[in-house]
């Protein structure tokens, strides 16, 4: 039975390497609840090194778990990757899959291990190889940050633009995670900045969504690709109002006209702005009575809501509206005010 009070020791630190070299193979690969083993929190807790010799067989480090991961997945994961003994790197074991269907290859990429592996087993197709998700090793590299650590020449165009299962390029993955400057800035064009999901994202919705529009290089920011609707009809400049993205694009390229483009609802970026509170990212010139006065399709003013958020003071102060006489504030409270009055 799989003994918990080792694995808490494991867990603790308190596990000496005395008792790790007196594990049997039977107390190594019992199972827990979740099908995880010993062996599988071993590698996971970089202590495969104190382990006897005889124990690190290609057996012990391919048994599977409840979710299909072997205790290789999880060394994988570990600082300590390079404990493993080069002889349990074969294609066999590395393409071991998950019930999701991760390889080692996978989970090396993500951590950026693969320069561990032998350099006869990392290759295009290797890199290529795609999960359930359809996310290939780039995609995993690119969420985990780790694109950088991979050879220079594993990052190029045709390489990163492959898709995932949502369509997702490798620049998507990267633009979403903070981790688009590990791409080769001569990797960066427009057509792939704005190569569409399934759902009609493009890059520059990803960077401006996770608030990271400034890692696009400033040449692509221009009205035309900041106005491209996805398909519920979100755009770039909606996505850099709502999360204060606003300061990254050149102020040339902020006009009127981008400020009030509609998106399905009617709302406006200054509508996004005013309800975030990040109006005052808007060049003050910008920001006149009648630009204020814009609604949307319920009939709500960008005004209206920067005051119903509470963010007027982020206004010039001659827009500001002025407090209410004794009058409204009676209708206010009554309820008179309110649409349709």
């Amino acid at each position: 039975m799989y003994n918990s009070d080792l694995l808490s020791a494991l867990r603790n630190g308190s596990l000496s390497a005395e008792e790790l070299q007196k594990l049997t193979p039977t107390a190594l690969s019992a199972r827990n609840a979740s099908g995880n083993t010993l062996m599988h929190s071993i590698a996971r807790c970089e202590r495969l090194a104190d382990l006897p010799a005889e124990l690190l067989t290609s057996r012990n480090f391919c048994l599977r778990n409840d979710s299909g991961y072997t205790p290789l997945h999880h060394a994988a994961m570990s600082e300590r990757f390079s404990d493993v003994p080069v002889e349990i790197f074969t294609r066999a074991n590395l393409l071991s899959r998950s019930n999701s269907g991760y390889t080692v290859f996978h989970v090396a990429a993500a951590y950026g291990h693969l320069s561990i592996l032998p350099v006869n087993l990392v290759n295009i197709n290797i890199l290529l190889l795609t999960n359930d998700l359809g996310q290939n090793l780039l995609h995993e590299a690119a969420e985990q940050g780790t694109l950088d650590k991979l050879p220079a020449e594993f990052l190029k165009p045709e390489l990163l633009s492959a898709a995932n299962a949502s369509g997702e390029t490798v620049f998507h993955v990267a633009a979403l995670n903070g981790h688009l400057p590990q791409i080769p800035r001569d990797a960066i064009d427009a057509k792939m900045l704005l190569r569409k999901t399934r759902s009609g994202d493009t890059v520059l919705h990803a960077a401006a969504i996770s608030g990271n529009l400034g890692h696009i290089p400033e040449e692509f920011l221009i009205p035309e690709n900041l106005t491209i609707a996805c398909k519920s009809g979100f755009t770039p400049i909606h996505a850099a109002a709502e999360t204060g993205q606003l300061r990254h694009i050149p102020p040339e390229q902020i006009t009127a006209a981008l400020l009030t483009f509609p998106n399905d609802n009617g709302d406006t970026p200054l509508h996004a702005a005013a309800y975030e509170g990040h109006i005052d990212q808007i060049p003050p010139h910008l920001l006149t009575p009648a630009l204020l006065e814009v609604r949307n399709y319920n009939g709500l003013s960008v005004l209206r809501t920067a005051v119903n958020r509470g963010h007027i003071d982020q206004l010039p102060e001659a827009l500001r509206p002025k407090p209410p006489g004794p009058i409204k504030r009676t209708l206010d409270k009554l309820g008179f005010t309110r649409p349709p009055f």
